[in-house]
């Protein structure tokens, strides 16, 4: 269970994070994808924090998590910089993909569809964990 330190270091940087990934993919020139941060995980002794983007169009999210990874040094310093009066030391950031929405646009299509997943469980495939 977070505590409400952690709850609110987890939403300035998620604030800020969200404004440094849109602005970086405007002038990287990739208008028309949408990148969100919909969570951020801070572990207790706020040395690491766990960043869940969400992408849209879903077929660039592969080629845009390996680049924003490559880019962690950077991403870091500006959140550094914007965050210098409100935390001390900003934490290590791990990225990981999204995939909720996605899972959830694929039961509502099976429900809709002709092929029911409550009837056969097979036809959804397994949630990504990470």
């Amino acid at each position: 269970m977070e505590t409400n330190r952690q709850k609110k270091i987890g939403g300035v940087i998620q604030r800020d994070l969200a404004e440094i990934l849109q602005r970086a993919a405007k002038e990287g020139g990739m208008s028309g994808t949408l990148i969100s941060v919909t969570k951020v995980n801070v572990t207790t002794d706020l040395s690491m924090a766990k960043v869940y983007v969400s992408i849209f169009p879903v077929d660039k999210s592969k080629e845009l998590i390996e680049g924003i990874r490559s880019n962690q040094p950077l991403i870091k310093h500006e959140l550094a910089q914007r965050t210098k009066n409100q935390l001390r030391r900003v934490p290590e950031l791990e990225f990981f993909i999204d995939d909720s929405l996605e899972y959830i646009d694929r039961i509502d299509k099976s429900l809709k569809g002709n092929d029911n997943p409550i009837a056969n469980p097979d036809l959804l495939a397994k949630r990504k964990k990470s």
